[in-house]
């Protein structure tokens, strides 16, 4: 990725880019599922990304960002997007106060961004290690090495192999 990338730098480049990459096949009702079956709402009046559900039983309205962290945020999209690649690609994690500072927002709302964005990347259904109801035992040992240099072995441990198990 490019961080000057127009969907770092504009926030309807960004929506469109979020738009392309949720709904390939055009919109999809966050409130009764239907594909390709919503018309967007132009005018003066109307937010940019609005979109109005035709079936007959829903008929509700929605943007690109209703179910996902960015739903009723004032933060711009593009400064989102930009959020979300740094946070994704710091190799050692970054600071609501570094985001602050590179996207030009307060550290309140950057830690609010952080925040979000964190609990986005955590795992929903991470099942046990083994299965449910399952106990794994896992150990570590080095094998190798000569019983004289065993004063060596433990800083400078040539000739031995790390060795690790697991049983369930």
């Amino acid at each position: 990725m490019n961080l000057t990338d127009p969907i770092f730098t504009d926030a309807d480049k960004a929506r469109a880019h979020l738009e392309q990459t949720r709904w390939p096949h055009g919109p999809v009702c966050p409130h009764c599922g239907v594909v390709n079956e919503a018309t967007a709402i132009k005018g003066r009046s109307a937010r940019a990304g609005l979109y109005q559900c035709n079936a007959t039983a829903c008929r509700e309205q929605f943007t690109i960002t209703v179910g996902t962290v960015f739903e009723r945020s004032k933060v711009p999209l593009n400064k989102w997007l930009l959020a979300t690649y740094l946070m994704a690609s710091s190799k050692k994690g970054i600071s609501a106060h570094q985001i602050g500072r590179t996207l030009g927002v307060t550290y309140k709302t950057a830690w609010f961004m952080c925040h979000r964005i964190r609990e986005a990347m955590t795992e929903t259904h991470s099942a046990p290690l083994g299965g449910s109801g399952r106990t794994i035992e896992a150990d570590e040992t080095v094998i190798g090495g000569k019983e004289k240099n065993e004063r060596l072995s433990k800083r400078n441990p040539r000739g031995q192999a790390p060795h690790v198990s697991a049983d369930w």
